[in-house]
């Protein structure tokens, strides 16, 4: 392409589409606008912009710039095209329809006026697995603003506030600044009042006009059973103070539940384990177990239970809106390093009796009967 080709300008292909066109232009418009890019050359670059826009976006001029090629085309329109949004001597016009969210984008980040509302406040707090099944209240230590008790956060001494002499009261200081489109009007924060359109007629001495106190409060925590590791609990009103006349914040707290050494969880059940051994998984036991709120309690376990079979102990698990989750007990059965000389002698004659399984085969020798059928 030749250096400067409108195509290229808008970093479009030449085949595209007025939907194309007009989109690249946008895009770039509100890039180089000079009254938000502060580059060296984005002026000169909107103006190139907008006079690529201005070519490709009339059928008929588009027309003629494809067969004229560039230099013909600008210098042929130099003479015989002429519009009203001319930049120097490029003799085109700019096209401001759709253009409106240019200025959306210069208003977006404007804050609101009158009396703020005091800002959230976030703790983070870890409980043991116990709290997180039956829930619990905490105390908690909370440092924020409160209202200064001696001006009743007003910010002043006589308890009274006057209109913001500079913004008159809208909490907005209007700047204008000229552009190309015309005179651009910008909204800020007044930095007299804070955007709050008052102030204190006195500046109380004891808060120096902040209207507000830094204190530590006691705040007891109501933990519900059944909160999970990353939920938050909200304290309406405990968060930072707002101005005179507006709510105060929110404190948020962020709970993390802490592994326990015999429990896991597993939605709103738990789960835990016993360990038997071989000879109570052939014959069945009773087993009695300490529940995660300390309660002793018995657990049955059925003749020939297998390893990891969970056993279930229905309302022991998490007690939440009054349907308690279940306890799961996983059975391990423990194979023991050393026995007794009588321990041995009997399991002696256990694997014996197995072995010859009164003429039928015994359990090991069913299970490797197995095996060498499918090796063979």
């Amino acid at each position: 392409m030749v250096a400067g080709d409108y195509y290229d300008i808008l970093g479009i292909p030449r085949n595209a589409d007025d939907k194309e066109v007009k989109k690249a232009y946008r895009n770039l418009a509100r890039k180089y606008h000079p009254d938000v890019c502060k580059e060296p050359g984005a002026e000169e670059k909107f103006k190139q912009i907008n006079e690529a826009y201005s070519v490709l976006s009339d059928s008929q001029k588009r027309a003629q710039y494809d067969n004229m090629g560039h230099d013909t085309f600008t210098n042929a329109s130099k003479g015989s095209y002429t519009g009203g949004g001319g930049f120097g001597n490029g003799g085109f016009y700019t096209d401001f329809s759709g253009f409106g969210d240019i200025f959306d984008f210069f208003g977006s980040g404007y804050r609101r006026t009158g009396p703020q509302a005091g800002a959230d406040l976030l703790m983070r707090m870890t409980i043991p697995l116990e709290d997180a099944v039956s829930g619990t209240d905490r105390e908690v230590e909370v440092m924020h603003t409160e209202p200064c008790k001696a001006c009743d956060g007003t910010g002043s001494e006589t308890k009274k506030q006057n209109t913001c002499p500079r913004c008159g009261g809208s909490g907005q200081m209007r700047q204008a600044s000229s552009s190309p489109f015309g005179q651009f009007i910008r909204m800020t924060t007044c930095s007299q009042c804070g955007g709050r359109g008052r102030i204190p007629e006195i500046s109380c001495k004891t808060c120096r006009g902040s209207a507000h106190a830094r204190v530590k409060r006691k705040v007891t925590i109501h933990i519900p059973p059944g909160i999970e590791s990353g939920m938050r609990l909200r304290m309406e009103g405990y968060g930072e103070a707002g101005d005179y006349g507006a709510p105060n914040g929110d404190l948020f707290i962020e709970v993390y539940v802490q592994t326990h050494e015999r429990f896991t969880r597993e939605g709103d059940n738990l789960g835990t384990y016993i360990e038997i051994s071989p000879a109570q998984a052939i014959l069945g036991t009773v087993v009695e177990i300490e529940t995660i709120d300390k309660r002793h309690i018995e657990v049955k376990v059925p003749p020939g239970v297998q390893y990891n079979t969970s056993l279930r102990i229905p309302g022991e698990g998490i007690k939440r809106r009054g349907h308690p989750g279940d306890l799961m007990v996983r059975v391990r059965i423990i194979t023991p390093r050393s026995v007794s000389a009588e321990e041995r002698e009997l399991y002696q004659k256990i694997l014996e009796h197995e072995r010859k399984g009164n003429g039928k085969k015994g359990f090991f020798s069913g299970i490797m009967g197995k095996k060498k059928e499918k090796k063979s």
